[in-house]
């Protein structure tokens, strides 16, 4: 990661963003994300193998326990078990929770999972909010606006806007003010 960030001049945003968005503990938009979701990705490893899965249910099965703590129930599957023998041998689980709705962030978590009985409980480590950039809105079949498309200039995002971030983006960023 830091090696890229040096390579393409992205150090200082990537320290900002860390220092401004990173954090340990839920924001109230955290939680209204998490316990309205019908699902999220889940990804998990053991070794080299990598696996990405989802896990959906109605609004409200992500139970939030504590201001870093979550949990969902293990609902059945194929019963090949990739999430579950993957964090039973290595616990490390990044999670993604989003809206395809192009407007809301997307939040990423990255933790350690345990496994009780049905239920699947995460110590969250680290909580990252994302700007939705590139999301669709799946609702109305309406592409995200920042896509590169030939013939079209995608609009700065929002995120890059913002007083902390506009005068240090990297030196060949188009947002970054002349």
């Amino acid at each position: 990661m830091r090696e890229l960030q040096d390579a393409r001049d992205g150090r200082r945003v990537a320290d900002a963003l860390e220092e401004r968005r990173l954090h340990r503990e839920f924001w109230e938009e955290d939680r209204a994300l998490i316990t309205s979701a019908p699902f999220f990705f889940i990804a998990t490893g053991d070794g080299e193998y990598m696996d990405c899965s989802i896990r959906a249910g109605d609004p409200g099965f992500v139970k939030i326990l504590d201001g870093t703590t979550l949990e969902w129930p293990e609902y059945d599957g194929n019963s090949m078990y990739r999430t579950l023998g993957n964090i039973t041998r290595n616990p490390n689980v990044g999670l993604l929770f989003l809206r395809f709705d192009g407007q809301s962030r997307r939040l990423r978590i990255s933790g350690r999972a345990t496994i009780h009985g049905d239920v699947v409980r995460v110590a969250c480590l680290e909580i990252f909010p994302n700007c939705p950039r590139y999301i669709p809105d799946l609702a109305t079949g309406t592409p995200s606006p920042h896509v590169p498309r030939p013939g079209h200039e995608p609009p700065a995002p929002e995120w890059k806007q913002r007083d902390y971030i506009r005068d240090i983006l990297p030196r060949d960023d188009p947002f970054r003010p002349k």
